[in-house]
């Protein structure tokens, strides 16, 4: 059976053939409809660049990246990113910011209409009663809830969140992480998480795939999350079933680390051996 959304063989690299830099090589990942997978990785492994060719905004070297067994070519409103950094507009209020990617997405919703249906996502982020404050004027985690409400309301069929909350503070983080998975579980859509934290992907995915350490970086075996939902961050540090799966996955990373720190070979670079020019003289 077909999964929903698919990397095939994919390899992507920059750079000149004489000097070209292998960022990910032979990335394979099948994801289904409505499942929520995080990619955790280690700083360089390519987790941007793998967030980049899901969301089309750059095309493999080799294989396929496939949306419902289409090939992505190009970006498109089927796949929504939130970034980490926001990406918010600070001239428009947060009515506005949504208001920019609904009508993109859908042009022709009538006024009265357009306006209810932003609401309604503004109120799913509680953001009500913000609706006219500019950026500048929010937190950092009401910029990001009003990032999540944007990215929501242009339905897309695949949710991608490219470490959406790193540069929160941890009460802020675990807020907006259960936030997200209020919303998930209410309006089931198919997210894909790059994170670099072991317990939030825990607390929040359905599997974990590690990314090895780059260059060359590909996808390791996957980590089932098989605990029930919904899941209680109170309790969650006392369940032996996620403090045995964090470990395994934490012990998994370190050992993905010490040894490509062992195949790494050091490059000594030899320097042309000139004086500086004398400019006074």
């Amino acid at each position: 059976m077909m999964a929903f959304l698919e990397l095939d063989k994919v390899s992507k690299g920059y750079g000149p053939a004489s000097h070209r830099y292998e960022v990910l090589s032979d990335v394979n990942l099948a994801i289904e409809e409505n499942e929520f997978v995080a990619v955790i990785g280690f700083s360089g492994s390519g987790k941007s660049t793998l967030v980049s060719l899901l969301a089309g905004l750059e095309q493999p070297d080799q294989g396929e990246v496939r949306l419902g067994g289409e090939v992505v070519t190009e970006p498109g409103p089927q796949r929504g990113i939130m970034f980490q950094n926001y990406s918010l507009l600070p001239w428009l209020s947060v009515y506005e910011n949504v208001e920019i990617a609904v009508k993109q997405v859908y042009p022709s919703m009538k006024k009265v209409e357009r306006r209810a249906y932003i609401q309604q996502y503004i109120d799913m982020v509680n953001l009500t009663n913000s609706e006219w404050k500019k950026p500048t004027e929010l937190s950092g985690g009401m910029r990001q809830r009003l990032s999540l409400a944007r990215t929501l309301a242009m339905r897309p069929e695949v949710l991608i969140l490219d470490e959406p909350l790193s540069a929160l503070d941890a009460l802020t983080r675990a807020v907006l992480q259960d936030e997200i998975i209020r919303i998930w579980e209410e309006d089931r859509r198919t997210v894909v998480m790059i994170t670099n934290d072991v317990d939030e992907a825990a607390l929040m995915a359905d599997r974990i795939v590690p990314l090895t350490p780059g260059p060359g970086a590909t996808l390791a075996r996957d980590f089932k999350v098989g605990l029930a939902r919904p899941r209680d961050r109170t309790t969650l540090n006392f369940n032996p079933e996620f403090k045995a799966l964090r470990n395994e996955v934490s012990g998994f990373m370190m050992d993905l680390n010490e040894e490509a720190k062992s195949l790494r070979v050091e490059t000594t670079y030899r320097l042309p051996d000139v004086e500086p020019i004398d400019l006074v003289g």
